[in-house]
């Protein structure tokens, strides 16, 4: 029996869920592996990777269409995947939920076919100085296409959304408010709930980065009342190359397709082509089937925890990271937002990020370096990067120590 199968002991039962993960059980540069980039990508249970395996050794076949017993059940996996993702969201819909290759994509789904036919020159779209590039980039590109401007919201010095600024930014030309649900450079939890709501007040569209917010929180967008929420799959357990969209069907409804091919259609002739019902308009050529169903099967693993202990004991790991740091001299957190999930981003006096990045490498300490895909924020806090620790559920209190005393000695090395 797995350990996601048993019954939870008291308290949150880590010990028995790191067995499901094969991979936190080897050695990097001869020391045990302590993975903190959850962040960046989390690690996969084996429930994953079996579902994905028997897809690939039992129902191999392509979805939709078929005409055979593999691609009816290939077809059933696949679209029940879609609907475990519905669930997990509270989306009211199964259509609503559009599969695409991540985040990123699904920011560039929107900006193109949602925002690129109703903006016009001089209408505005707010965007936070919190923004990963994912949520930048698609919005200065279909700016440049319809003469609409960017408008940052600025960021406090504790790394949370100014809400007061914000409001001042709202006015009868913002069309579009674009913001994450938790930064990926700092952990901070943004209050998207009430920004939505004030966002909709002034008549603008809601586009929410969940990406950071899934792997740690519940998520319900009926509650939080947006018009779009985009996720990846690879930082909730789930494979690489899928993530989802969801979208108010009548929005999705009135959007014209952002890409060409099969299945996004219902009939093609050269005097003209007439398009599919959403979701499938929006999902042109074969889609990628193991890595749907192996997301479902995440969603499930993940489902299956208690999420109120899952949260105590990440933040348990945050409170314990950042209380120990405070003993290292020159260590200056970057972000101390008082909601925030279990991510910790610091730089030290005088040393460089990526040094210490290597030398934690070398005592088997994964964690990561840089800007993080946020030059905006780090231009703001004044620095090149920062090094970033992210907990997820399957890290102990006790390899928080080990991070500690490695970067201890890591900044001694520098020194």
């Amino acid at each position: 029996m797995s350990a996601s199968q048993q019954p939870l002991e008291k308290g949150f039962p880590v010990n028995r869920i790191r067995e499901d993960f094969p991979i936190l059980h080897q050695r990097v540069h001869g020391k045990p592996l302590i993975y903190l980039d959850n962040a960046a990508t989390s690690q996969k249970p084996r429930a994953v990777l079996q579902a994905m395996q028997n897809y690939y050794e039992q129902i191999n076949s392509n979805v939709h269409r078929g005409a055979h017993t593999l691609s009816d059940q290939a077809t059933a996996a696949f679209e029940q995947a879609r609907e475990t993702v519905a669930r997990f969201l509270n989306a009211p819909r199964t259509q609503e939920i559009i599969w695409t290759r991540g985040t990123t994509e699904a920011l560039n789904l929107v900006a193109q076919s949602f925002a690129r036919p109703r903006l016009n020159a001089g209408d505005e779209i707010l965007v936070s100085h919190l923004e990963h590039h994912s949520n930048i980039v698609p919005w200065q590109l279909v700016a440049a296409q319809t003469g609409a401007r960017v408008i940052p919201v600025p960021v406090t010095e504790q790394g949370e959304i100014d809400q007061t600024a914000y409001r001042s930014l709202l006015n009868e030309r913002t069309r579009i408010v674009a913001v994450n649900h938790v930064s990926n450079a700092l952990g901070t939890i943004n209050p998207i709930r009430e920004m939505i709501q004030l966002a909709r007040e002034a008549g603008a569209a809601t586009v929410i980065d969940g990406a950071q917010a899934t792997p740690h929180l519940k998520v319900d967008v009926q509650d939080l009342g947006c018009d779009f929420y985009a996720f990846s799959g690879h930082k909730v357990g789930g494979p690489t190359g899928i993530g989802a969209l969801y979208g108010r069907y009548a929005l999705l409804e009135a959007m014209p397709p952002w890409q060409g091919g099969g299945e996004m259609i219902e009939q093609v002739s050269f005097d003209g082509t007439t398009f599919n019902q959403p979701p499938f308009r929006f999902e042109a050529g074969t889609p990628a089937i193991a890595e749907a169903i192996g997301l479902g099967a995440a969603i499930d693993y993940f489902n299956r925890l208690d999420h109120g202990l899952l949260q105590q004991h990440e933040q348990s790991l945050l409170q314990a990271v950042s209380h120990g740091a405070r003993e290292i001299s020159g260590l200056r957190p970057i972000g101390t937002a008082d909601q925030k999930v279990s991510v910790f981003s610091f730089v030290v006096e005088g040393t460089h990020p990526s040094d210490l990045g290597t030398l934690l490498d070398h005592q088997g300490i994964a964690v990561r370096t840089g800007h993080h895909c946020t030059q905006p924020l780090m231009q703001f806090f004044g620095v090149p990067g920062t090094v970033r620790a992210s907990f997820s559920y399957y890290n102990t209190l006790e390899e928080v120590g080990l991070f500690l005393a490695g970067l201890k000695k890591a900044i001694l090395m520098c020194q």
